[in-house]
């Protein structure tokens, strides 16, 4: 429509003097007709008035498609205006006339050959718009000459036609050459043709990164480098990202280039600075940052983006987002230019807090009491939204610059004595994070805080306080009566406050045990029995487990030392940062995504990186760079959010896990779940009684229901309430457990596990046992009662052995005839599960008989999918009747042995999964080592790629690929000490990773 309107304009310039307006206004009854007449007549000036009013009522929204035929007719003229109007008027509708549209093919290779080259560039636009597969051959013959055409203007024209010309038809392009005679134009006399055969070229690319059109070398880039100075604004941009594509042989190359496109940072179009600070960011990477020209660059780098802060709003906001950007890759651009990040009262509140973010980024020791003075002062302002943004910025000061902190402490204490309600909730936010970041430094303030505490009503800032009153209890006198105050609307607070308000209260109990028993025992029993809230019951749970069985451990994780916290976690992760660099001046630098993040179809996005340095790999200020591949040596100083990528995998661990020998002792008590692993039937085995050594107290809450999760028969591998002592008491029963309960889940009945001659029995079962190393299959349950069986009873699992997927059954006759004729068949599914034989029965089923088959299955089956995902629908067949059940089977059984990812196809797939496509789960109480957790999941196709450990926590980057080809990739992290281990799957098919979990869960705990 805009294109329509725009040309319609245009043609204003060829027409009478008078207004057009009058086109837009008649509503006439029969117009249709009328100017079906006018379209026919023999005055030129009658039918060009015709045509105007058939475009004008196209324009907006009339169907005029009727008269194609006759403004197709008007084709035939030397008017260059009405010529104009009617191929407006066929652009359009061509579509929907494709059979009439073949008409108009004549007229567009005569106006090819006209010799006006102005008609001879719209005949060749024209055609490029017409999107009708029928046509496109008729018109490759006049494109071939208007690509060789002598004017340039019909050349430049020519070259984007090509570009349409692809959209519609891509193998007729490659047949006819055009892509060849393309390449040439680049090295074309007209700048304006260079730059038009470059733009066409890159959209061919990006529809098809692996075509290698602009093979890009130093004699190209040469000539594009001189058409660079003479083409117009939109062509040197074309150019410019073209030149960004491109990397040098070497750090003289990446000078000479960066030398001849530094000019371009004067133009008064924003556009092209942006696209040249894109270049010169990226070819500064091989710089060798000792050299005289290096730091030259940098310092005509800051004025051409200064000077983008005095355009409009919407033009600063763009360009902030993108210095945002480069601020954290090379902050010595901006270092000196503070002031001009300063807010100004008239900014738009979107302006405000983009400058108010890169003001803390540029804060150093240098300028630090400039900017505190400054964010004092927009602590006073009138826009909420902007106060609150400022008092956290000062509290991001003081964690960012060490020598600055006191004098922020107290800023903000001077703030919080204004009285204002969200200044006051805000300032206790950031002053939390300070204590994490300088513990027993400023703890002084504790007692101004806690006069405030009455007037929070925010739940960040009720946490933040909480958490200051818990972590400080021994400091606080009547911490406990502060904490209890809170836990009276206990069900009315969120659930942040509700967590925060638990892990406090036992903190309080762990440092003062004697005086908060009660206190303590009404926060588990309102977390754990009075709550719906999964998050908060688990932790309940825990706690509750932790403090009855082993208060030693308790202490030891509840008040483990934590890590001092870092100003940077707000930083863009380096690969992503890399890749967002790549594209400053478009909508990712805005968005701060990459494409692939929000461009529909964007599977072909190729994933840009900056090239490796020539210097010393480093840069002052800024995060490592990388070697050739331009990846990160050193990882980052960033703590990732749970939704981050994976950082650097290179400099990860990748011994892989030792699958022989005994693993390390565990660190807390082992205890075997119900799954039979030495094959001898739990029955035969003696149980192990519940550990009697932790002190009891009979008044806490024993005749509350058990919670299903925490009874020990189900958890499995890990019960804290009865570990097999492997040399020692793991528990300890300090006088601090006295008095205090075992959770409801610790009163189930007493159960049995495994023994054996030792640890390595329960791991190295190679020895008689028909299953791979740690393979899991679930136990057999019934899966068609005898009573919907007319007396045959079905009871089966699912096992993978040797690579193929089994079906194991019991099939038991509890009818008084015998049965015979057996057969099977399933319903469609998830995964194409089908019988890979026939079903077995070899010979009659007795009554009261049992036989055990085994069915092999394949995945090649017919494939619908199920809800959930895993069930599969049966029948079988005997000669009594036909009998239908269904039955779930687990994903594990479809993890194929070849499913080891290479460490850097891993880690490409890991970041090019979207991060709306990562699930997070938790696996509770299970208390495997990380090497421990490894063997067991290898046994069942589960493979670990990498492995690292962070503030003792170990990091498994894990792979599998199910039977159809799905690949899923997995970050577990197991704590030391603390037996919940944290999953996170990110699949290109998301529905599979709940499946995957419970496969997880079920293999670990059994």
């Amino acid at each position: 429509m805009q294109e329509w309107a725009s040309q319609l304009c245009e043609n204003r310039q060829f027409g009478s003097k008078m207004t057009d307006s009058k086109y837009f206004t008649t509503t006439k009854k029969g117009e249709i007709f009328e100017l079906k007449a006018e379209l026919n007549s023999d005055k030129k000036e009658k039918k060009k008035e015709a045509v105007k009013k058939v475009i004008a009522s196209m324009t907006v929204g009339k169907d005029v498609s009727a008269l194609f035929p006759d403004v197709v007719n008007c084709m035939q003229t030397d008017n260059l205006e009405l010529k104009k109007l009617v191929y407006l008027y066929l652009m359009n509708y061509a579509k929907s006339q494709p059979d009439m549209a073949i008409m108009a093919v004549n007229t567009f290779v005569k106006d090819c050959e006209d010799p006006n080259p102005l008609i001879r560039a719209l005949a060749v636009r024209t055609m490029g718009c017409i999107r009708v597969d029928k046509i496109t051959e008729y018109l490759c013959e006049p494109l071939r000459k208007c690509l060789k055409d002598e004017d340039p203007y019909v050349r430049k024209t020519a070259a984007v036609c090509v570009a349409k010309l692809h959209d519609i038809n891509a193998q007729l392009v490659e047949d006819q050459g055009f892509l060849d005679t393309l390449k040439d134009l680049i090295s074309d006399s007209n700048p304006m043709v260079v730059a038009n055969a470059v733009a066409a070229l890159s959209e061919i690319a990006e529809s098809h990164p692996n075509s290698n059109l602009l093979d890009l070398n130093p004699q190209t880039i040469n000539k594009l480098l001189t058409a660079l100075n003479e083409c117009t604004e939109w062509g040197q941009i074309f150019i410019l990202d073209c030149l960004a594509n491109y990397t040098p042989r070497d750090d003289r190359e990446s000078q000479s280039i960066c030398e001849r496109v530094t000019p371009r940072l004067s133009h008064a179009n924003s556009a092209v600075v942006l696209s040249a600070v894109k270049v010169l960011m990226k070819f500064m990477e091989m710089l060798p940052k000792d050299l005289d020209y290096y730091g030259t660059l940098l310092k005509k780098l800051a004025p051409p983006l200064v000077t983008l802060l005095s355009a409009e709003p919407e033009l600063q906001y763009v360009a902030l987002r993108n210095i945002n950007l480069i601020v954290q890759r090379r902050p010595e651009i901006l270092k000196h230019e503070m002031k001009v990040f300063f807010v100004k009262y008239n900014d738009p509140i979107y302006v405000k807090l983009e400058k108010l973010d890169i003001m803390i980024r540029l804060a150093s020791q240098a300028n630090i009491a400039q900017v505190l003075a400054e964010l004092k002062e927009y602590a006073t302002e009138v826009d909420v939204d902007f106060v609150r943004k400022a008092v956290r910025a000062i509290g991001r000061c003081a964690i960012k610059v060490e020598q600055s902190a006191e004098r922020c402490v107290s800023t903000l204490l001077d703030l919080i004595q204004t009285k204002v309600n969200y200044v006051v909730q805000e300032a206790i936010v950031v002053i939390k994070d300070i204590f994490r970041k300088y513990p027993n430094k400023y703890e002084s303030v504790i007692a101004t805080l806690c006069e405030n505490l009455d007037s929070l009503d925010e739940p960040e800032a009720r946490a933040a306080m909480i958490w200051i009153v818990g972590e400080y209890a021994e400091r606080i006198d009547n911490a406990d009566e502060l904490l209890e105050s809170f836990l009276e609307g206990f069900h009315d607070e969120s659930t942040q406050v509700q967590l925060q308000l638990l892990t406090a209260i036992v903190k309080l109990f762990l440092k003062k045990p004697t005086e908060t028993q009660e206190l303590v025992q009404q926060v588990l029993s309102l977390a754990t029995q009075d709550s719906d809230n999964p998050d908060l019951r688990d932790r309940g749970y825990i706690y509750w487990r932790l403090l009855s069985t082993d208060p030693v451990a308790a202490k030891e994780v509840v008040l483990a030392e934590k890590p001092l916290i870092s100003e940077e976690t707000d930083l863009i992760e380096p690969t992503l940062l890399e890749e967002l660099i790549c594209h400053i001046g478009t909508l990712a630098s805005v968005y701060h995504k990459p494409p692939s993040a929000f461009v529909e179809g964007s599977r072909g996005v190729q994933h840009k990186r900056l090239p490796g340095s020539a210097g010393s790999g480093e840069s002052v200020e800024s995060p490592d760079t990388g070697s050739a591949a331009g990846v990160s040596d050193a990882p980052p100083a960033v703590i990732p959010s749970q939704g981050d990528l994976l950082g650097d995998l290179l400099n990860l661990d990748l011994t892989p896990p030792a699958t022989t020998g005994p693993p390390p002792p565990a660190t807390s008590g082992l205890q075997l779940g119900a799954m039979d692993l030495l094959g001898g039937g739990l029955d035969s085995l003696p149980p192990i009684p519940l550990r009697t050594d932790t002190p009891q107290s009979p008044q806490v809450l024993h005749q509350s229901p058990s919670p299903p999760d925490y009874s020990p028969t189900e958890v499995g591998p890990a019960d804290p309430a009865g570990p097999v002592k492997l040399g020692g008491d793991l528990g300890g029963s300090s006088a601090m457990g006295a008095g205090f309960g075992a959770p409801p889940a610790a009163a189930a009945a007493p159960f049995s596990a495994p023994v054996s001659g030792g640890l390595d029995d329960l791991f190295d079962l190679g020895g008689g046992v028909g299953m791979p190393m740690g393979a899991y299959s679930p136990p057999k349950t019934v899966w068609l009662p005898a009573m919907k069986g007319k007396g045959l009873e079905i009871s089966g699992t699912f096992a993978r052995r040797a690579g193929v997927i089994q079906m194991e059954m019991t099939l038991t006759n509890k009818a008084m005839s015998v049965m015979t004729d057996f057969a099977i068949q399933f319903n469609r599914n998830s995964f194409g599960l089908a019988p890979a034989g026939p079903l077995q029965v070899l010979t009659p089923l007795s009554p009261n008989q049992s036989i055990e088959v085994t069915l092999p299955l394949s995945t090649v089956g017919p494939v619908m999918k199920m809800d959930p995902l895993n069930n599969l629908q049966v029948a079988v067949k005997n000669n009594i009747d036909v009998f239908y059940f269904s039955c779930q089977y687990p994903i594990s059984m479809l993890f194929v042995e070849d499913g080891k990812m290479e460490r850097q196809v891993f880690l490409a797939t890991w970041k090019d999964i979207p991060n709306d496509s990562e699930a997070q789960f938790q696996i509770a109480d299970c208390r495997l080592s990380s090497d421990a957790a490894s063997n067991k999941l290898q046994g069942s196709n589960i493979f670990t790629i990498a492995k690292r450990t962070v503030d003792g926590q170990d990091m498994l980057y894990q792979s599998t690929k199910l039977s159809n080809g799905i690949w899923v990739l997995a970050e577990l992290r197991v704590q030391t000490g603390n037996p919940n281990f944290t999953v996170c799957l990110k699949c290109r098919a998301p529905e599979v990773a709940q499946c995957v979990f419970q496969s997880y869960e079920a293999v670990l705990k059994n």
